[in-house]
């Protein structure tokens, strides 16, 4: 059988093909005004696609080094923080808070949940210095409430900055940052803005700069400071990655051109866009015999799914790949076996999660062997959700 190569990984995801081309053309020295050109405008694109005012700094790292910058400028050791966790990328807060020396009080709730603002609450001390919380768990497929979590301190006056890792939720997510008053919201380029891993950015309010002239943790590559007076210039403080930035640029452009060039528009239809793949998907599921991980807190970057009883997922991720070329994601951590993940994040659309519904019914018919399933109904259920989202965002429009 041919076969043509699909990822639904919630990052890397699948490329913008425009921006393989600007990758191919990025042919500059970064010490030029080509580039400075290019980078001041593709960090006003930055400022724009995060729908914030602050500064963004736009550094050569995955997603986990952002969150090591915010917390390496904004604490000082022996600092109190406040993590709040439910997954594997909860849990990589509280071990970055523990290398920089920080004191870590922790809401942890168990992988599939959000957390209980009462909990919080409680967690919350006077001498908190910093919140730090996912936008969305990738690694269960759970959306958590930043608004609520950012009215909670607010309402408490707490002095502590509140940091969102939103490495999946931008794009996917409406962020009011400005009006949420979120003090550092990280994003990377192997997401929602479908370009290849090597980049992250971070939206850092006033209120955070000013704590890192008092922070005293050592910090050098990820000085946030040095970044924000570099960018103030066209430039970064070290050699940044030319191609990628090229690459955003362009990813960018495509997103303003789905909206008639408007980049704060198309943003919202990326959001939509990824709402509409989830919500087809989830209504997939049950009508696949299968069952959502996360049913009362879902994502919209991506969906995580329970196998059959007994059945350990990594015989679906594998079907899906050796039959179809197909790549979804198992759990992670504990989950691996226990789960597996559809991403809609990015450079999908609902023909995309038609598809990989269509493969899963080829599974569940040959491999799970659900009982009494038939071709067709969780592509139906698909299609049908489709259908009543098309006309609830034209009824907005």
């Amino acid at each position: 059988m041919f076969r043509k190569t699909r990822i639904f990984t919630p990052g890397p995801t699948p490329l913008l093909p425009a921006a393989q081309f600007a990758m191919a053309a990025a042919d500059m020295h970064h010490r030029t005004p080509e580039f400075r050109a290019m980078y001041q405008r593709v960090l006003g694109q930055l400022r724009t696609f995060t729908g914030s005012k602050n500064d963004v700094i736009l550094m050569a790292a995955s997603g986990t080094g952002a969150m090591e910058a915010s917390v390496s400028n904004l604490t000082s050791p022996g600092d109190r923080v406040l993590v709040l966790t439910a997954g594997k990328f909860g849990e990589r807060w509280t071990a970055l808070a523990k290398a920089f020396g920080c004191q870590v009080d922790v809401v942890n709730m168990p992988y599939g949940q959000t957390f209980a603002l009462d909990a919080v609450r409680s967690a919350l001390k006077p001498d908190t210095r910093a919140v730090y919380m996912q936008a969305t768990e990738t690694s269960t497929g759970v959306r958590h409430d930043v608004a609520a979590v950012a009215k909670l301190l607010r309402e408490a006056k707490s002095e502590a900055l509140l940091v969102v890792d939103a490495i999946t939720g931008l794009g996917t997510t409406h962020l009011d940052i400005d009006g949420l008053g979120l003090d550092v919201v990280i994003g990377g380029s192997q997401k929602a803005v479908m370009i290849p891993p090597g980049l992250a950015y971070l939206s850092v309010s006033e209120r955070a700069w000013q704590r890192m002239e008092s922070t005293k943790n050592p910090r050098y590559y990820f000085d946030l400071r040095r970044e924000r007076k570099s960018a103030a210039n066209g430039e970064s403080a070290y050699t940044p990655a030319v191609a990628l930035i090229a690459a955003l640029g362009a990813a960018f452009d495509y997103i303003a051109g789905q909206a008639g060039g408007d980049l704060e528009r198309g943003r919202n239809l990326l959001i939509e866009n990824a709402e509409t793949c989830a919500q087809m998907t989830r209504a997939a599921v049950p009508a696949l015999g299968l069952r959502l991980f996360a049913p009362d807190a879902p994502a919209a970057a991506v969906t995580a799914i329970l196998p059959p009883q007994g059945v350990d997922s990594g015989i679906i991720v594998k079907e899906m790949k050796t039959r179809f070329a197909l790549t979804l994601t198992n759990g992670q951590g504990e989950m691996k076996g226990q789960l597996f993940r559809v991403a809609h994040l990015g450079y999908f659309d609902p023909l995309d999660t038609l598809a990989v519904v269509g493969a899963l019914e080829q599974v569940a018919v040959d491999t799970l062997k659900v009982p009494g399933f038939q071709f067709g109904s969780a592509v139906a259920a698909a299609q049908k959700t489709l259908a009543a989202r098309t006309q609830q965002l034209k009824a907005t429009s």
